[in-house]
């Protein structure tokens, strides 16, 4: 391979090298600058393939080299390891094999050896072929005959418990067994030995790999810096064929820009550069070109100009400084036959011409011609001293005039009918239009209001209508300013009797204003009420979530100025119940009360809002210490918990409340909000009705509750959970009797969670259902290879017991794994009774119909009602671990340990004490006459790899010596 890479190197080198010459030399002699450009674009790109095709040699031999690593060294040391395994699962199989007496059971566990036998030798055997040095070769061969060897004890062994006794001589295989134990170590060490041979070859074979991708890499780098001076060399020799020629380019242009028409433009070649050269001096042709055409059509315009004057509508006279006619086209030559005296110069000389509308300074008057038409003459005065005349016919426009004041006329009859009332005002403020409409809304008579009136008149007249209380003009007015430069002209004005109306102003084109008035009263209540409901909860009429928002950023605004607040977030304790029996309309009627009972505990400075369903939030301003928060608090909890008397029913319902506080627990409306939630959150958790302050610790422990609560959804299907096992002591037999199963999660990351800390989230978020399942039917699955006195202890959870499914799953799991129902005891808690207790003793007699043992567990620290002793008769009373850690204490829970027992026999009932720890606590307990015990004393819960040793180690009665002896070793 490596001789491979070398001559290829070796090649491309050469190829490269001529490539990249013969382009330079072809591109700096002929062609294009888009041809030499494209040349050097090709070098470019045969120096990229030439790298890349070494980079993908390396890159496939480093492929190589990690397919040969895994093939070869991780597939080794993993059958390697596949192989141990198999020989722990063969030890297991044989120490149950020795144990068992169920003729079955023998013969399945006698195939399950032989089959884990032929595994182990497949998994050496390929160990073998993939190793990569003889020792490891030799080594698995040492592991096969260590295997063969042992199997061979072990059937000895077998031979041996077949010829003997053993239910009468437990003893009587014991020195092949021995040997069998003593030679598992033997071939474990071996096992061992190969171990380490294939990963010591694997990693000899890693730092060969490494320095081999090394090589390649330093390759790579010297590639890579020769591509970099070709590209920079390449770079140099365009830029020097090409700025030469642009730099005489632009010395024409810059001559051609200045306005030097005549400038000679050198001759290109045939390139690009060339053809530029060539367009500049067709360029400065085209240039003089259009000078030429500019002057000639100068000319023409001078010819239309006079075509366009004896053509016009209009006549144009020329009178130069001694009044006589210098120019007149054929158009004022008529007008002037029909009234010479148009050209008088002073008009007030000619009596047939008046004053033109809106003339000032003079300069234009009106004529009337023999022939009735209307002419408007023009004056303008030249710079030589003459006078310009210009005569327009306007006897169209004279008629148009006509038609506007019949328009005028209609239009003030609009005015004076439409609904809207109007004044119009020009630029002295003073009054020129108002229609009748204005009149009625404020309630003014039409003879009072004139035009030329000004504005402070026309309010004057308003504020006489007594339409604005105590305000007066100067009041007006300044409303009417402030309202302008905030509103852009249109305001809203209240008038005295209710009425709201909206005044609009406009700016006219002469520097008036046009005022319009409209009664908006109707519409504003509409506009009101939806502004309000879109704030307001429909049902309470309390502020919403939205206005709820802008009120806490209010308050934050008010907290710079040295005012804090407290934000509560409440939340009704069985509100659901009252819906689900009372029904929607009394659950309404009760948010109702609360909301007035709300409304009663707070400030008018203060804020109760409903964010939806049960839930409220309370502002308290102008808080400065906690204290004034919890005596609110206080206060809502009892006014809200007090009972309601609501359409003929009494309803109570509870009430807790989380409480954050500005600016420490946050700055921001949706953190404060958050924040009150979280401590809302542990009020409910710590037994509802109560109020909780927020902690920052309240905010990580729910962020890593959610975390589990996610991670928890992913456990059963990546297997993450297993049992374990904690030995059940009978005290009276004095020898174990059975296996509490205990459920674990071995999370990835967290490593072993306690079931506390997930049990009550599966319960929560609706896991504990399949969870409950899965447990129960691994733990009968693994419980029936147990011996036949061994009984199993599963505990059952208060949710998973009110599954109406629950029975099935117990039939179904049964059922699978063929175990006899007299060994499976189901534990349950005092709990399982406070839903219904009528459904809960019907599923407890069909579960005893089916053969099932049932077991109190913790009796005596719940409700502890003999109530239950009396409806169902349980076949265990489970003792909580404190008492019985506290029970040989001086002051002690002896009477109470006394008790229960003495309850326990009276009512024919076995009794268990757990969490034994200490030999003084197992005497005591079975000096009180308690018939089993369990706890570390005896054991700590164990896989179910480790159950036979303990059912050996217990099955001939406990040895406290011997544990003492263990524990201080």
């Amino acid at each position: 391979m490596d001789s491979l890479l070398g001559n290829l190197k070796v090649k491309s080198g050469a190829a490269f090298r001529l490539a990249t010459g013969g382009l330079s030399r072809l591109a700096l002699t002929k062609g294009s600058i888009r041809t030499q450009i494209l040349i050097f674009c090709l070098a470019m790109s045969a120096v990229a393939v030439a790298l890349g095709g070494y980079s993908i040699l390396g890159i496939r031999h480093a492929g190589d080299l990690v397919a040969k690593t895994f093939d070869e060294s991780l597939m080794s040391i993993n059958y390697a390891r596949a192989a141990g395994a198999d020989f722990a699962s063969m030890r297991v199989a044989s120490s149950q094999r020795l144990l068992t007496t169920d003729p079955e059971i023998r013969a399945s566990l006698d195939s399950q050896i032989e089959k884990l036998a032929k595994t182990l030798s497949e998994d050496l055997t390929i160990a073998a072929d993939r190793s990569q040095s003889s020792r490891a070769a030799q080594a698995a061969a040492k592991v096969q005959e260590a295997a063969d060897a042992w199997m061979a004890l072990h059937r000895r062994a077998i031979g041996s418990s077949l010829e003997g006794n053993p239910a009468a001589d437990p003893q009587s295989s014991g020195t092949t067994v021995g040997d069998v134990d003593r030679y598992s170590k033997i071939v474990s060490q071996q096992v061992e030995l190969l171990v380490n041979y294939t990963a010591g070859d694997g990693f000899l074979f890693r730092q060969k790999a490494l320095s081999t991708i090394k090589r390649d890499l330093q390759l790579n780098v010297a590639g890579l810096t020769v591509a970099l001076f070709l590209s920079a060399l390449f770079s140099w020799l365009l830029a020097r064929r090409i700025i030469g020629p642009v730099a005489i380019a632009s010395r024409a242009a810059r001559s051609i820009a200045g306005g030097d028409l005549d400038a000679t433009v050198p001759k290109g070649g045939t390139d690009e550069l060339g053809t530029l050269l060539t367009a500049m001096e067709t360029m400065r042709d085209n240039i003089r070109r259009m000078v030429d055409q500019e002057v000639s059509q100068r000319r023409s315009a001078q010819a239309r100009l006079s075509d366009a004057l004896e053509t016009s509508r209009e006549g144009v006279v020329l009178l130069d400084a001694d009044g006589q006619i210098a120019l007149a086209n054929s158009r004022a030559s008529e007008f002037i036959r029909l009234s010479p005296q148009l050209l008088q110069s002073d008009r007030l000389d000619a009596p047939s011409l008046v004053p033109a509308d809106g003339d000032i300074d003079g300069f234009a008057s009106e004529a009337q011609l023999s022939d009735g038409r209307w002419l408007r003459v023009s004056r303008s005065e030249t710079q030589e001293g003459g006078v310009v005349l210009v005569y327009s016919d306007i006897s169209a426009l004279k008629q148009q005039k006509a038609e506007l004041h019949e328009t005028n006329l209609r239009l003030d009859a609009a005015l004076t009918h439409m609904s809207q009332g109007l004044c119009l005002y020009n630029s002295e403020a003073r009054l020129q239009v108002a229609n009748r409409r204005f009149c009625e809304i404020f309630d003014i008579s039409p003879e009072l209001v004139v035009p030329g009136m000004t504005m402070e008149d026309v309010l004057g007249l308003s504020v006489a209508a007594d339409n604005h209380g105590d305000q007066t003009v100067v009041d007006l007015l300044a409303e009417r300013e402030r309202s302008m430069a905030q509103h852009e002209g249109n305001y809203l004005q209240h008038l005295s009797d209710g009425r709201i109306i909206a005044i609009a102003q406009r700016p006219t084109s002469d520097g008036g204003w046009l005022v319009t008035c409209e009664d908006v009263t109707e519409q504003q209540r509409a506009e009101s009420q939806i502004a309000f409901m879109a704030r307001h909860d429909a049902l309470t009429r309390l502020p919403n979530r939205t206005l709820l928002a802008e009120r806490i950023e209010l308050a934050v605004a008010q907290v710079g100025r040295g005012s804090g607040f407290a934000v509560f977030c409440l939340d009704l304790d069985n509100f659901k119940q009252v819906n689900d029996t009372l029904g929607h309309p009394v659950g309404d009627e009760l948010l109702c009360a609360v909301a007035d009972r709300l409304n009663a505990c707070v400030r008018e400075v203060d804020t109760v809002a409903r964010l939806g369903g049960d839930e409220f939030a309370v502002i308290q301003c102008g808080v400065q210490a906690g204290e004034e928060a919890e005596r609110l608090a206080r206060r809502i909890v009892e006014c809200v918990g007090a009972p309601y008397e609501l359409n003929g029913h009494r309803v109570v319902v509870g009430c807790s409340a989380g409480i954050s506080m500005s600016p420490v627990d946050g700055t921001t409306g949706e953190k404060l909000l958050k924040n009150a939630d979280v401590a809302l959150y542990r009020a409910k958790m710590e037994g509802r009705g109560t109020w909780r302050f927020f902690e920052p610790a309240m905010d990580a422990s729910l962020q890593r509750r959610r975390a589990i609560e996610l991670d928890l959804r992913e456990a059963m299907t990546k297997d993450e959970f297993s049992l374990y096992y904690q030995p059940l002591y009978d005290l009276h037999l004095d020898r174990i009797c059975g296996f509490e199963a205990l459920l674990r999660w071995h999370h990835p990351k967290r490593g072993l969670v306690a079931p506390d800390q997930f049990i009550p989230i599966a319960e929560e978020i609706g896991l504990i259902g399949p969870l409950g399942e899965w447990v129960l039917n691994r733990a009968c699955e693994q419980a029936v290879t147990w011996p036949s006195e061994m009984k199993l202890a599963v505990n059952v959870s208060a949710v998973q017991f009110r599954d109406p499914d629950f029975i099935d799953v117990v039939v179904n799991a049964l059922a699978a794994s063929k175990l006899s129902p007299r060994r499976l005891e189901l534990e349950i808690t005092e709990s399982v009774f406070l839903a219904n207790s009528s459904e809960t003793l019907a599923t407890l007699h069909k579960l005893k119909a089916l053969g099932l043992r049932i077991a109190l567990d913790d009796f005596g620290t719940g409700y502890s009602s003999l109530s239950y002793l009396r409806s169902f008769p349980f076949d265990k009373l489970k003792i909580d671990k404190s008492f019985v850690g506290d029970a040989t204490a001086t002051h002690g829970s002896k009477s109470i340990v006394r008790a229960v027992i003495s309850l326990g026999r009276s009512l024919g009932m076995t009794t268990i004490a757990e969490g034994i720890e200490t030999v003084e606590q197992l005497d005591h307990m079975r000096a009180e006459g308690c018939n089993e015990a369990q706890g570390f004393l005896f054991s700590h819960p164990v896989p179910v790899t480790e159950i036979a040793g303990k059912i050996l180690e217990l099955r001939n009665g406990f040895k406290p010596t011997a544990v003492k002896q263990a524990m201080a070793g």
